[in-house]
C-alpha cells in the first residue's frame, strides 16, 4: 500500500462523550494501585487468546495460524515505554473503533455519578468500574494499538491516542495477528519501565493465566493453575508444591479441598489446612490466605470478605468466572454473588471436615487440636453455619479417659433414657474440675458431664443453646434440675450422715443471707451437694462463671454481673457444725461463714481480691491452735 493511499485512509476521531468523561477522571485522579492497569492489559489478551483458540477450531483458514499463543511483554527504559502484545483474535478497522472509542451499555447517569464520587474519594477506581483498556492511561502519555484481525481478508490497523478526546486510525500493514500495544510512559510512572518490576506485578495478579507471559523472553507465569484441573489428574507432591506457592509456606499441608460447583453459580476452589496453627506459637492473629480470582485472574489477593473470618487460617484459591472480572474490594463486602460463594464454601469445607472425622478420626482430632479455636470462633460468630459446627467441636467428659475428645453426637447417642439436657462445667483443668463441687451429683447420678477447660467454651455453648434438640446447661445454674436418688444405698448413707431438720437449715440460711449481705442473692440448701459443704452458683443461668471470669479479665468489675446464690450442705460436718457455733460463739461463727462464702467463690474460679480472705483464714487458724 503506499504511503498516499496508507495518509488517504488515516482518520481522526472524537471518543464518545462517556469516553471522554471516563478518560478525563481517569487521568486526572489519584490512585494508590496504579499497577493494575497491567492486570487489565493482561486480561484482556488472554482472553483475545481465548477467543482465537475457539474460532480456530471452526474457521478453516486464519492468519498466522502457526503462531505460538502467547503473550509478551517488552519494557524500555530508555524510551520509557511498555509493549504489551498478544497472538490472539485481534480486531480489524471496526473493532478497533468500536472496542477503543466507545463504552457499550454503560453511558448512564449513574455510572458516571459513582465514577466521579469514587474519584473524589481517592478509591481504587480501576477495578471497580470495569474502565480495562483505559485504564493505560493512568500511565501513559500515548497509547499506541496495533492489531491485526485473525481473518485473511485483514491488512491491520494502527490506533493511537493522547487521551485528550480524540484517536487515530490508520492502516498498518505487515503486522502479525494480534494485537500489540505500546504505552509511552508518564514521567511520575518510569518505575513500570523496568523488566523486575512488571514481572512482580505479572506474578501478583497474573500468575494462572492459561497462556504463557513472556518478560524480555523469560516466561513469568511458570505455575500452574491446578485448582482448574481435574483432581484424579494431580499428583500429591503437584499439590504441595501449588500450596507452598499459594500459602508462602515451607511445611506441607494437614488437610486439601478440591471441589468445583456449577450451582448456585460457578465455582473452582482449592484450600489447604496449614500444618499448625501460627496464632498458638504467638506470633499475633492470623491474616486470611485465600485468594479470589475470576478467570485465573487476581481479583482480591487474601480477600477478608470471600469467606467467614474464622476461617482465616486457610490458605488457597477460589476462582470464579460469574464475578465481574473488574470488580473492587468495596463493592465485594456488598455483592451478593460474594455472599453465596461465601456459603458454598464454606459449607463445602465443614462437610470435608465432617467426613474426616467419621472417616479419619486421628487427622481430624490432630485438625482439632491446632485448629479447633476457630471453629469454636464459628460457632459464636456465624449463625448461619453453627449446626453445622457444633457437629464438629470437640471436649473431654466425665465418661472419657483424660485427653480423649468425645463430640456432641456422641454424648447425645449414650444419654440415660429421659435425659433432656447437655451438661457441662468449665475448669482450668479435668483435675480442678473433678476435685471441685459441680460433679458430685453428676458421678453420684452416672451422669455424664462435658469439661469445657477453655473459657470461651461457656461462650460457644451459650450461642450453640440447643444440639439436637437437647438444651446445653452449664452445671453452675441454680435452676439445675437432676434425677432424684431413690435407692436403698442412698437412703443408708443419708441416715448415716444425717441433714438438719428443716427448722434448723432454714434459720442458719436466713442467718448467713443476712451475714454476707449483699455478696449473695440467696443462701439456700442445697439438693446436689454430697461431699463438699457449700458452692456458689448462678442463680438466673445466663451466665457461667467461666464467661464472667472471661468478662472480667476484659476490664469489666465484679458489679456488672450481680450476686451469686450460696448453697450448703446440711448434711455435711462443717454446716452442721456452723449451726452449733452460730450458738456459741456467733462472732467467730460470722468468720467462718465469710471463710466458707470466699472459699466456694475461690472453687468457681470467682475470687478477685484475696488479702481480706488470707487474713480471716489465719485469724480462723490461730483460734484453732489456740482452742
Amino acid at each position: 500500500m503506499s504511503t498516499e493511499n496508507a495518509t488517504a485512509q488515516t482518520e481522526t476521531k472524537e471518543f464518545q462523550a462517556e469516553v471522554k468523561k471516563l478518560l478525563d477522571i481517569v487521568i486526572h485522579s489519584l490512585y494508590t494501585e496504579r499497577e493494575i492497569f497491567l492486570r487489565e492489559l493482561v486480561s484482556n489478551a488472554a482472553d483475545a487468546l481465548e477467543k482465537y483458540r475457539h474460532q480456530s477450531l471452526t474457521e478453516e483458514k486464519t492468519f498466522d495460524s502457526h503462531l505460538p499463543l502467547d503473550i509478551k511483554i517488552e519494557v524500555n527504559d530508555d524510551q520509557k515505554t511498555i509493549t504489551v502484545t498478544d497472538t490472539g483474535i485481534g480486531m480489524d478497522r471496526g473493532e478497533l473503533e468500536a472496542n477503543l472509542g466507545t463504552i457499550a451499555h454503560s453511558g448512564s447517569k449513574t455510572f458516571f455519578a459513582n465514577l466521579e464520587e469514587a474519584a473524589r474519594k481517592d478509591v481504587h477506581l480501576i477495578g471497580q468500574f470495569g474502565v480495562g483498556f483505559y485504564a493505560a492511561f493512568m500511565v501513559a502519555n500515548r497509547v499506541t494499538v496495533q492489531s491485526r484481525s485473525f481473518r485473511m481478508d485483514d491488512q491491520g490497523h494502527e490506533w493511537v491516542s493522547e487521551g485528550t478526546g480524540s484517536f487515530t486510525i490508520a492502516p498498518c500493514p505487515g503486522i502479525r495477528r494480534g494485537t500489540k500495544i505500546i504505552i509511552e510512559l508518564k514521567d511520575d510512572a518510569h518505575e513500570f519501565a523496568n523488566a523486575s518490576r512488571i514481572k512482580r506485578i505479572i506474578k501478583r495478579y497474573s500468575s494462572f493465566v492459561s497462556f504463557p507471559i513472556k518478560v524480555e523472553d523469560e516466561v513469568v507465569n511458570t505455575v500452574q493453575a491446578l485448582w482448574a484441573r481435574s483432581k484424579g489428574e494431580i499428583k500429591d507432591e503437584e499439590y504441595n508444591e501449588f500450596y507452598k506457592f499459594v500459602g508462602n509456606a515451607v511445611d506441607e499441608p494437614m488437610l486439601r479441598l478440591h471441589f468445583a460447583a456449577d450451582a448456585p453459580l460457578a465455582i473452582k476452589a482449592l484450600l489447604f489446612v496449614p500444618e499448625s496453627n501460627i496464632e498458638k506459637l504467638g506470633f499475633g492473629r492470623t491474616d486470611p490466605g485465600v485468594s479470589l480470582y475470576c478467570q485465573r485472574v487476581l481479583i482480591d489477593q487474601h480477600s477478608k470478605t470471600i469467606l467467614p473470618e474464622w476461617l482465616r487460617f486457610l490458605k488457597g484459591v477460589i476462582d470464579s468466572e460469574d464475578l465481574p472480572l473488574n470488580i473492587s474490594r468495596q463493592a465485594l463486602q456488598d455483592n451478593a454473588l460474594v455472599a453465596k460463594i461465601n456459603k458454598v464454601v464454606s459449607s463445602r469445607f465443614l462437610k470435608q471436615l465432617a467426613e474426616t472425622a467419621k472417616n479419619e478420626p486421628e487427622t481430624y482430632e490432630k485438625f482439632w487440636k491446632e485448629f479447633g479455636a476457630f471453629l469454636k470462633e464459628g460457632v459464636v460468630s456465624d449463625f448461619m453455619h453453627r449446626d453445622e459446627l457444633g457437629k464438629l467441636i470437640r471436649f473431654e467428659s466425665s465418661k472419657g479417659e483424660p485427653g480423649k475428645l468425645v463430640s456432641l453426637t456422641e454424648y447425645v447417642e449414650r444419654m440415660q433414657e429421659g435425659q433432656k439436657e447437655i451438661y457441662y462445667i468449665n475448669g482450668a483443668s479435668r483435675e480442678a474440675i473433678e476435685a471441685g463441687p459441680y460433679i458430685e451429683a453428676f458421678r453420684k447420678r452416672d451422669l455424664e458431664i462435658i469439661y469445657t477447660l477453655d473459657p470461651i467454651d461457656d461462650f460457644v455453648f451459650s450461642h450453640l443453646g440447643v444440639f439436637d434438640d437437647k438444651k446445653l446447661v452449664s452445671a453452675d445454674r441454680g435452676d439445675l434440675e437432676l434425677p432424684e436418688l431413690k435407692d436403698e444405698a442412698t437412703t443408708a448413707e443419708e441416715a448415716k450422715k444425717p441433714a438438719l431438720d428443716q427448722e434448723a437449715a432454714k434459720g442458719l440460711t436466713a442467718w448467713m443471707k443476712e451475714v454476707l449481705g449483699t455478696k449473695v442473692k440467696e443462701v439456700l440448701e442445697s439438693k446436689r451437694l454430697e461431699d463438699s459443704p457449700a458452692i456458689i452458683v448462678n442463680p438466673d443461668g445466663l451466665m457461667t462463671s467461666s464467661m464472667e471470669r472471661l468478662m472480667r479479665a476484659s476490664g469489666q468489675g465484679l458489679q456488672e454481673f450481680g450476686a451469686k446464690n450460696l448453697e450448703i450442705n446440711s448434711r455435711h460436718p462443717l454446716i452442721k457444725g456452723l449451726a452449733e457455733l452460730r450458738k456459741k460463739d456467733e462472732p467467730f461463727a460470722e468468720s467462718v461463714v465469710q471463710q466458707i462464702y470466699d472459699n466456694a467463690m475461690i472453687q468457681a474460679g470467682l475470687m478477685v481480691e484475696p488479702r481480706t480472705m488470707v487474713e480471716r483464714s489465719y485469724q480462723i487458724l490461730a483460734r484453732v491452735v489456740q482452742s
